[in-house]
């Protein structure tokens, strides 16, 4: 089940991570076994998860290995054996088991193009640099159906909204 947490502090105000943290806990019913807080300058997330895929290795957000890339996942990808097949025969070489760094690998490899690929039932908060951006510190660009991006943290119990 799991569940996702977001801020964007606007005036480029630092995002607490005990704030996360303190959001995360109010949803820890949606995801028991696993907790994880990214905090970077006006922009974090964090989440809870209820661990299926890759018990052990499938800690969020992932990272990818250079830096410029941050995931956190909600769900389950049906093809994720067939994508990281694909993926692996175009050379990437996986960290862990899990369907998160599928998603991850697939963005780095076809851009928002990967969002097509992916069949299953998810929800994905992604940060990705911009030109001019540093790689430890990309801008957020939560990739959002309704295009209303860096606005407001993503939605979700008004519990977790209020801290």
């Amino acid at each position: 089940m799991c569940g996702i947490v977001g801020w964007y502090a606007r005036g480029g105000r630092p995002v607490s991570a005990a704030l996360l943290r303190a959001m995360c806990a109010t949803i820890v019913h949606r995801g028991p076994d696993d907790e994880g807080v990214l905090a970077e300058g006006d922009f974090g997330f964090g989440m809870r998860r209820l661990a299926i895929v890759d018990v052990a290795g499938g800690h969020q957000p992932m990272v990818s290995e250079d830096g410029r890339y941050v995931i956190t996942f909600n769900g389950e990808i049906f093809n994720h054996p067939a994508l990281r097949s694909d993926l692996e025969k175009l050379g990437h070489r996986y960290r862990t088991h899990s369907d998160t760094e599928s998603i991850l690998r697939g963005f780095m490899q076809w851009g928002s193009g990967v969002w097509a690929r992916l069949e299953g039932m998810f929800a994905v908060a992604r940060v990705s640099p911009v030109p001019g951006s540093s790689p430890l510190h990309p801008p957020p660009a939560p990739w959002s159906g309704s295009g209303n991006r860096r606005r407001r943290c993503h939605r979700g119990p008004r519990r977790a909204r209020r801290r």
